[in-house]
């Protein structure tokens, strides 16, 4: 079996390891050159997920609980794609966002937004043959955060995209367009290529808003090549 090897990204793509103006990357960041790790049969040959390990919920943030959550209804669905934009099959797409009124259910999160009973913030779903996923959710609230003085991060959802193994993992944030918090958020700001910046903002869909239901989304995520959506 040949295995594929890694390849570098494009320049201005992808974040800095150490973006000052995110400042917990000064900490998280290596401080020395990294190391390639030559890649094995074990890399790609892991535990696999199937369909059998999602429930038909679990791509449904509105109807996990016993009542509705509050906040505006939205569906937002795409496409995991390769650097030629073919689709990859049968890839596991995890989700989680904060709330309408910008909380995470996590102990971390101590924001006195109020939390929403009927609300958890996390989904996953496998796409289909074609590549395809879809989430029917809430839009997430803005919420403030320490990096900065008056430092509030735009309305986002973060997304982590696995492949044939547990190794393969990919996580990226979309965000909404027109958000005037875009300009001043360091962690969308840390992409230098302004094409590259865009590519994580979700597009509205006409074709898939359920008329007096819910507005639909559309994100497609790269994994690779000069078109390649920025990553963690």
């Amino acid at each position: 079996m040949k295995l594929a090897q890694y390849r570098k990204p494009y320049w201005d793509s992808q974040p800095e390891l150490d973006y000052r103006k995110y400042t917990s990357t000064t900490l998280r960041a290596p401080r020395q050159p990294l190391v390639i790790v030559p890649q094995t049969l074990s890399d790609i040959s892991g535990p696999a997920f199937g369909y059998d390990e999602i429930n038909p919920t679990d791509s449904d943030l509105i109807h996990q609980h016993i009542g509705e959550p509050l906040g505006e209804r939205i569906i937002v669905s795409g496409r995991i794609l390769n650097e030629n934009r073919r689709p990859v099959p049968y890839a596991l797409v995890e989700l989680w966002q904060a709330n309408a009124a910008g909380r995470y259910r996590h102990r971390v999160d101590q924001h006195d937004a109020p939390l929403d009973p009927n609300f958890s913030g996390a989904g996953r779903v496998i796409t289909d043959s074609e590549g395809r996923f879809r989430f029917l959710t809430i839009k997430p609230g803005c919420y403030p955060w320490g990096n900065h003085y008056n430092g509030w991060r735009p309305a986002h959802i973060h997304f982590s995209v696995f492949g044939e193994a547990f190794l393969q993992r990919l996580v990226t944030q979309m965000y909404f367009p027109g958000d005037p918090l875009l300009a001043f958020d360091p962690i969308y700001n840390s992409i230098a290529d302004e094409n590259a910046r865009r590519r994580m903002l979700c597009t509205f869909d006409w074709e898939t808003t359920v008329p007096d239901f819910a507005l639909g989304f559309k994100f497609d995520i790269v994994l690779r090549g000069r078109d390649a959506t920025p990553m963690e």
